[in-house]
């Protein structure tokens, strides 16, 4: 059945249902806006009593099996009641064009004005086909290939019946301990920008209204990934300039690239939890950035108010999240419980709740919901969409280019493709699963390519596969915790007896897929388990090991980064990890990934991060005196720094320029340097631009990206890279809360990680 609204005149609005009698007429004012995207909008609001607008920003999880018998009793069948009254916006976690289809029906054809749902779901890095991490895609530094993994996961997600998703998060992120630092883009506000438009591109498109396209949404609104200690839903407090020059350039990034929702954060931020913060959702977000889509609660994030001490009760907490500007409540049920008497007692203006609906109302027209609400649920698309062939090409690619290469000594890599015994060790390398990662929720067990099975694709040297030890053991569903192997050590002997006899080891170490993610925070970010250890014993007897990491965040490896003579980074990247990963151990692909978060030497020195501030006592070798910043018992400097990443190529920096010592405002100048490959194969190689504001009213770090650029070289070979500085390269927040560039003195760097760079100095002038 399709539902069409249709503008009679400028007075009238009749809404019709194709096939059915019923017809709802009511006379309209004239509106003065001409936008007729917003009369549609403000034509639908009209006709609504106030119990359906707040049905409009009610949004329920799937609640029971929707082909199945109607639920009688209990939660499930209240939620099925306001379903047919109306009284739901949208729902999250139903997928299938089947069980989408029912639910819009029910929606469509059985409440008195028809409104369609909106279905979400968390597509964080793929559907069924799943590409890498999102931390490992943001390690490609290739912003093409992260918008067509995004394209991907939209098209493979529409196909299902779902138009909406949660992503991408643009949290910076500092902290390796926190879980969630794998779906992030890691600890730089430049680099995070710049992925956030990517991922947005990539699952929006061109057209909303396209049918192989989702709404993205940016979250978490702000300053989730400060947590204290690393600890999941843990108080946020960051001073203003943090907030200012930090955590809101992703975000604003966002809404310059037109993301039409935003998800609000579980923390408190200033003592006032996200989700009931005006000046987030109000000032910032609304007022001054003129974001013209809707903001979704995290789950149930509004109840949540309540153990946060800030709200006595849900009624408290829903009339401080509507008046704080959350449009649509996930799964706390207090907007559809207590918003209505909230209006009628005059707590909340009925004006409050009118723009919420039309920014939600907005965005249904913009997906063309209205013009054909089942227009997301075709059989046959889903049926020849879902796992096509083309997906996996496009996601073994950005897992190739995900890959840090982190070590290469005694040239161990690339392997030789012949004539060699190659030992493999590790649960991890025989992993279908885990590579999968953390939030993939749709996807099946033991659909990706293990390692082995990558490596096996090379068949003339001989494999040998031994375990060594589990990672994990328990059930590692999505739901449930992994436990940690910390005993059983029984096949240790198997796997050392295996690595004696061989020319190279292959070491699969890690973290089990579902060790990060949401609710996975970790006080000790080394190998988990007995893995050291094995890791250890195994180097006794051959030390020709090459080390590949399967992980969600950034470890704590000392001893392997002095002892291992070759490291890989490869992450958790998705269904065709093991083809990825084996294609770059054999040097059928080159590694150009670049690390998108700083590695730790020990877990003591977190929050660690490149662009820190230099403090008045500055981190420094001054062995005759203890009193400066640093510590007694470990380096001030990480293990590998953010932007760090070898390639089997060797890249020469040499002749870094600036066309003038200085510029002004409306001016700019060149910044040019020299790349050359002394290496024997082609590779690329992402040249970064840092600087570095010497003096400012607000103490700055001691360097910033500002820019990069990946570029691909032949042996021998030499280019010549510049950049353009100008007035809004160097702005930030500063003491007269403003963003504003203040003149003054400059360092510039450029390189090929944050710590190794050319430098040079300018002015900027009045």
């Amino acid at each position: 059945m399709k539902k069409s609204f249709l503008l009679i005149s400028s007075s009238i609005l009749v809404v019709v249902l194709a096939g059915c009698s019923k017809k709802i007429t009511q006379p309209l004012t004239v509106f003065s806006n001409e936008n007729p995207l917003e009369r549609k909008v403000d034509s639908v609001l009209k006709l609504m009593t106030l119990e359906e607008k707040v049905g409009q920003l009610n949004q329920y999880n799937g609640f029971w099996e929707i082909t199945g018998p109607t639920p009688k009793e209990g939660q499930a069948a209240k939620k099925y009641a306001d379903l047919k009254k109306g009284l739901v916006g949208s729902m999250l976690n139903v997928k299938g064009v089947k069980d989408v289809r029912a639910l819009q029906k029910i929606a469509v054809e059985e409440t008195r004005l028809g409104i369609p749902l909106i279905f979400g779901f968390d597509v964080i890095h793929g559907y069924k086909t799943i590409s890498p991490i999102p931390l490992a895609e943001s390690a490609s530094w290739d912003m093409e290939a992260i918008k067509n993994s995004a394209a991907i996961a939209a098209e493979e997600a529409a196909a299902v019946g779902l138009n909406w998703t949660f992503a991408p998060m643009v949290d910076v992120a500092r902290d390796a301990r926190w879980g969630r630092v794998m779906e992030g883009a890691g600890e730089d506000p430049y680099l995070g920008s710049k992925i956030a438009v990517a991922r947005i591109q990539g699952f929006q498109g061109d057209n909303l209204g396209a049918t192989n396209t989702i709404l993205a949404c940016a979250k978490h609104f702000a300053g989730y990934a400060f947590a204290e200690a690393g600890r999941d839903y843990n108080t946020v407090d960051v001073s203003e300039t943090v907030l200012q020059n930090t955590i809101f350039p992703p975000f604003k990034a966002a809404v310059d690239a037109g993301v039409r929702t935003f998800m609000n954060s579980f923390n408190e931020l200033n003592g006032i939890p996200a989700t009931g913060n005006a000046y987030l959702q109000r000032k910032i977000l609304k007022e001054d950035w003129k974001f013209e889509g809707f903001v979704v609660s995290d789950w149930g994030s509004i109840n949540e108010m309540i153990n946060h001490g800030y709200a006595k009760d849900s009624k408290q907490a829903a009339e401080i999240a509507i008046n704080a500007g959350s449009d649509m409540d996930m799964e706390s049920s207090a907007y559809v419980d207590h918003l209505v008497a909230l209006v009628n007692e005059g707590k909340v203006k009925e004006a409050i709740v009118d723009d919420a609906v039309k920014r939600i109302l907005k965005v249904k027209f913009e997906l063309g919901l209205f013009d054909d609400p089942y227009k997301y649920c075709d059989e046959n698309r889903e049926t020849t969409t879902v796992g096509k062939a083309e997906f996996q090409a496009g996601v073994l690619d950005m897992a190739k280019k995900s890959i840090v290469l982190l070590k290469n000594e005694k040239e161990l890599l690339p392997l030789k493709k012949s004539g060699q015994k190659i030992v493999v060790i590790g649960a991890l390398a025989n992993d279908k699963t885990s590579p999968l990662g953390s939030w993939r929720i749709a996807a099946d067990d033991e659909t990706a390519v293990s390692v082995l099975e990558g490596m096996q694709k090379y068949p003339e040297n001989q494999i040998v596969y031994k375990k060594g030890a589990d990672v994990a053991v328990g059930r590692t569903q999505f739901i449930w915790e992994t436990k940690i192997n910390m005993t059983d050590k029984s096949e240790f002997a198997d796997a050392i007896a295996a690595a004696k006899g061989a020319d190279v080891v292959v070491m699969v170490l890690g973290e089990h897929g579902l060790q990060s993610g949401e609710g996975r925070s970790r006080a000790d970010i080394g190998l988990p388990g007995v893995q050291q250890e094995l890791l250890e014993e195994v180097y006794k007897v051959n030390p020709n090991i090459v080390l590949v990491l399967n992980n969600g965040r950034p470890l704590a490896i000392p001893w392997a980064a002095e002892n291992i003579p070759a490291i890989v980074e490869a992450w958790q990247l998705g269904t065709q990890s093991g083809n990825a990963i084996a294609q770059v151990l054999y040097g059928d692909y080159n590694p150009s990934g670049k690390l998108p978060m700083t590695f730790p030497r020990n877990v003591g020195q977190l929050p660690l991060y490149y662009n820190h501030k230099n403090t008045g006592r500055p981190a420094m070798n001054e062995p005759e005196s203890v009193f400066w910043s640093h510590y007694i018992d470990e380096k001030t400097t990480p293990l590998y720094p953010f932007g760090y990443g070898l390639s089997y190529s060797k890249f020469e920096y040499s002749d870094l320029k600036l066309s003038g010592a200085s510029f002004a405002q409306a001016g700019s100048i060149k910044v040019s340097v020299k790349i050359k490959n002394t290496g024997k194969i082609a590779g690329k190689e992402v040249v970064q631009l840092y600087i570095r504001d010497l003096i400012g009213s607000v103490t700055r770090p001691v360097r910033e990206l500002k820019g990069f650029e990946m570029i691909e070289l032949n042996p021998n070979e030499t280019k010549i890279v510049s950049f353009v500085i100008d007035e809004n390269t160097i702005q930030y927040y500063t003491a007269n809360s403003k963003w504003e560039a203040e003149v003054g003195d400059f360092n510039v760097f450029i390189g090929g990680s944050s710590a190794k760079t050319l430098e040079a100095n300018f002015q900027y002038t009045n």
